[in-house]
């Protein structure tokens, strides 16, 4: 069942399963991960078993054994700031107050590398944890699944035409009546 804070997940996941990799556990990583083509692209997924408020060492430790530029990375993550179903693509920035991406700049010490959030909603919720860590409303399914497979969609457009082009494509607000 998928909850607001393993969206990231659920998007590499569906990617994985979609170009037929396998995300293995790698204990020297302290992730699961699958490396392979994405529609030709050679591409790594990694999912940090960490918690997520430490996931900052594991990209880190990734990044740089693997020698991965910090150009190439793409973090996809929650955003309680984001309405449900709302995707957001950015090349760069701050961590807009979620912890594993602040992990993620403090351990690379820089906040060069793209970024895809998920809108998973939340913000005024007076027990922000509890919300992210809940299952989504019954009725919230559609909106999520359909979250979800655009938010592969903007993976690979943004992989076969860039960060700028993917921005431009994806970040519009989602409109929830034609779901």
């Amino acid at each position: 069942m998928h909850t607001p804070h393993n969206m990231g997940f659920a998007v590499v996941e569906r990617l994985a399963e979609r170009f037929d990799l396998r995300l293995r556990r790698s204990f020297r990583f302290r992730a699961r991960m699958a490396g392979g083509s994405l529609d030709g692209i050679p591409a790594a997924l990694a999912e940090p078993t960490a918690f997520m408020n430490l996931s900052g060492p594991v990209v880190a430790s990734i990044m740089r054994r693997r020698g991965f530029a910090a150009e190439s990375l793409l973090v996809v993550a929650d955003d309680v700031n984001l309405p449900e179903g709302q995707l957001r693509i950015r090349p760069r920035g701050s961590s807009g107050g979620h912890k594993g991406l602040q992990s993620v700049i403090d351990s690379l010490g820089h906040d060069n590398f793209a970024r895809l959030r998920l809108g998973v909603g939340g913000a005024g919720a007076a027990d922000l944890a509890g919300h992210v860590l809940s299952p989504f409303a019954p009725e919230a399914a559609a909106l999520i699944e359909n979250m979800i497979t655009r938010a592969v969609e903007a993976v690979m457009f943004l992989l076969k035409n860039g960060v700028e082009a993917a921005m431009n494509a994806f970040n519009k607000p989602i409109r929830k009546e034609i779901l």
